[in-house]
């Protein structure tokens, strides 16, 4: 694999660092549509910087999304790097551009991943605004953050570990397997049956990318989607990204809560 993206993130990692005066991040987190409140619950912001400040980084083009890194001190003393700048797939930008921010974790210290992503839900009884654990995810994007003869196991990769720490805060808390798309646009009914055919729960267009990258750099991953909407054929209203905007924000405060609870126990 060539080093040039590592290079990169080296690089994005060092102006972190020189920027906030942090020289090493325990935990990253990936703030996906719904989540962005759960920084502001997680510990004390240290330093916020502007994504575009830092090597290989671009301004978000989702609404809903952050331009911002922030390096938050938690009471627990650990210090977490949050990545509100996310790059999509559908973005054009290449794989190394989607899982620069997760080699940019990896390069600052992080040994913990934690994703988060808004998406449509394929289980009824999950309704608009349920937090639910991915267990595993299926790829359909028809690519990989691995170039070359790169072979990683992916076994296990959302951790189990931290999935039952999850279930310590909130015992109701489900899990899935989340299938990433490449959007934008939504899938159509027809494709909602493929994935539920092949064993997926959930379905949109991020994260899977970025735990493989993840796992590859050696970081312990823990990942969870916030269903904004039933996906096509089993919702009985058009799809719109309002309303997974909407939904996210019904539901921001609680799962915000959530989620910083969480975290604080790694």
């Amino acid at each position: 694999m060539t080093t040039e993206p590592f290079d990169l993130a080296e690089q994005a990692a060092s102006k972190i660092a020189e920027l906030t005066g942090v020289a090493s991040h325990d935990v990253a987190l990936v703030l996906g549509s719904g989540w962005g409140g759960a920084a502001d619950l997680i510990g004390e912001t240290t330093h916020t910087l502007n994504a575009t400040d830092i090597p290989g980084f671009s301004a978000p083009a989702v609404e809903g999304h952050v331009g911002t890194i922030r390096s938050i001190l938690t009471p627990q003393g650990k210090r977490v790097l949050v990545l509100g700048a996310r790059t999509h797939f559908y973005e054009g930008y290449g794989v190394r551009s989607v899982v620069h921010g997760v080699r940019t974790a990896a390069a600052a210290g992080a040994g913990i991943l934690v994703l988060t992503n808004g998406c449509g839900g394929l289980n009824p009884q999950w309704t608009p605004g349920t937090p639910v654990l991915i267990s595993d995810h299926i790829n359909l994007t028809a690519a990989s953050p691995l170039e070359g003869a790169t072979f990683v196991d992916l076994t296990d990769l959302y951790s189990p570990r931290i999935r039952d720490i999850a279930r310590t805060v909130d015992s109701s808390l489900e899990e899935g397997v989340y299938a990433q798309f490449t959007g934008p646009h939504y899938e159509t009914p027809a494709e909602v049956r493929y994935a539920k055919t092949i064993g997926a729960n959930l379905v949109g267009m991020s994260t899977a990318l970025e735990a493989i990258a993840a796992r590859h750099a050696g970081m312990e991953v823990f990942g969870m989607s916030l269903v904004t909407n039933l996906a096509a054929g089993i919702s009985e209203t058009p799809l719109s990204h309002a309303e997974v905007i909407e939904a996210g924000q019904a539901a921001g405060e609680r799962i915000s809560r959530l989620l910083a609870e969480i975290l604080g126990k790694l």
